[in-house]
């Protein structure tokens, strides 16, 4: 093994949105940076998760609006999906971005390092041959696709988001086994392509870990669209047939489709890196750090979905930044995660910040906890764009509101918002005296405050 000629500052094993983050923001402040990374830089967020996934539910989008074009007095007709031409367009928006990413990188004088690295000693990765010695080492190794026991995915008839988005033709039908972000999310899109589309959810609830509310709002839209869904039954297994595969649940129920897509969550990339060698305190592969993102062994830290924390990419950014600021000296604040948005992008949108009001009634008590719906057929963009919805307000008795909950179309533009309102700990009649545009859908916040703080206007 050769040894590096220099020694880094900061080497920052992963280039997704958690690493790249960190090593932008640790150069600016002066760290002499490297990164190591196997596959593409920008990781699964980039090329295999949020902005490939959201350019096909645009394209959905463009679809239901050619079919409903009529509503609005534009004469136009749906005749098919080019899933060719989807295609590219979905690169080129990815590719675009990863050229911008790539030419940040450089112009900050990050050492970019293509190759598997792993994690050596305490203080350096190798890489194809190469020792990469850093004063402290960040490990941003990401996530990929789970399945579940006994259950293979072959890539084909049964398939994970990877392959999904990768698909040349529209499936006539699909079952998509897991009825959380990822898999309501590919449920939409499938469905605008013109495919027959059922999700199945062991859990009693499409997208669990929202509010209620929402995903019986969200439940009432899919059936609206024709997107069938079982709940409550947990999967047992998967077999082919002629021309497809069969699902079969615990209870019996059999559904056939032409694939499976098995979007059930993702799993940490942490096996065979050395990090447990190196004395890395691990949890079902998942590396554990404390509220600074710092592990077990002091030269060492962690972040993004490789933590046991909300896998999503902002989340995996804000962690990055605040390693590279905390190892350049900065004050550093522990991330607040009820306080970071969250956002579906399935056909209504589903967005939400702070708890919901089961979470808010368990910790402040059910007698001191307000909720008000604030419906969107009250709002005149909202009328306007032809979209149905919530918004769901959570608030302390008296207090600031901790919980907003959003379903409608482009509710996830609204999020910005409710952000303020939450991490700001903001009175509804705060909230209340701002003047919000009309007509706009963020004009529906300020309703529903208005409405919280005893004037409503409807």
């Amino acid at each position: 093994m050769t040894e590096a000629s220099e020694t880094f500052d900061l080497v920052v094993l992963g280039g997704g949105s958690a690493g790249y983050a960190a090593a932008l923001r640790g150069a600016q402040l002066g760290l002499r940076t490297a990164m190591v990374e196997k596959y593409k830089l920008g990781g699964t967020c980039l090329h295999n998760g949020c902005v490939p996934t959201k350019a096909l539910l645009y394209a959905g989008e463009i679809a239901d609006r050619t079919r409903e074009a009529e509503l609005f007095g534009v004469r136009a007709f749906f005749q098919s999906m080019d899933m060719a031409s989807v295609q590219r367009y979905k690169e080129d928006t990815v590719a675009g971005l990863c050229r911008g990413l790539t030419s940040l990188v450089k112009a900050r004088n990050i050492t970019y390092i293509e190759g598997e690295g792993r994690l050596s000693s305490p203080t350096s990765v190798d890489v194809d041959g190469r020792r990469v010695q850093g004063r402290h080492v960040l490990l941003a190794t990401g996530s990929v696709p789970k399945s579940l026991p006994g259950l293979e995915i072959d890539g084909n008839r049964i398939i994970s988001s990877d392959h999904a988005l990768v698909l040349d033709r529209v499936p006539k039908s699909a079952i998509i086994l897991g009825g959380g972000v990822i898999g309501v999310e590919f449920a939409s899109a499938w469905k605008s392509f013109g495919s027959e589309v059922t999700v199945i959810e062991g859990l009693k609830h499409l997208v669990p870990v929202e509010d209620e509310n929402s995903s019986k709002l969200l439940e009432r839209a899919f059936r609206k669209r024709g997107i069938k869904f079982n709940l409550g039954t947990f999967f047992s297994k998967a077999e082919y047939t002629a021309d497809g595969v069969k699902v079969i649940l615990a209870d019996g129920k059999e559904f056939e489709a032409e694939v499976l897509l098995v979007a059930v969550g993702r799993g940490p990339v942490s096996a065979g890196l050395g990090y447990e060698e190196q004395g890395v305190a691990m949890d079902r592969g998942y590396v554990l750090v404390d509220e600074y993102m710092r592990t077990n062994v002091p030269t060492i830290s962690a972040v993004g979905d490789l933590v046991p924390t909300l896998q999503l990419a902002h989340v995996g950014f804000a962690e990055g930044i605040l390693v590279a600021e905390r190892l350049a000296g900065l004050k550093t604040v522990p991330i607040d995660y009820d306080g970071v948005p969250r956002v579906t992008y399935c056909h209504p949108e589903v967005a939400s910040v702070g708890i919901t009001e089961a979470k808010a009634k368990e910790i402040y008590g059910a007698d001191k906890v307000v909720a008000l719906k604030y419906n969107l057929a009250g709002n005149g963009k909202s009328k306007i764009l032809n979209t149905a919805g919530e918004i769901k307000l959570v608030q302390v008795k008296d207090g600031a509101v901790v919980g907003v909950h959003m379903v409608g179309d482009r509710m996830g533009e609204q999020v910005g918002e409710a952000q303020l309102i939450y991490n700001w700990e903001a009175l509804p009649a705060e909230v209340a005296q701002l003047i919000h545009a009309h007509p706009t859908q963020n004009e529906a916040l300020g309703e529903a405050h208005l409405a919280l703080a005893g004037k409503p206007l409807q």
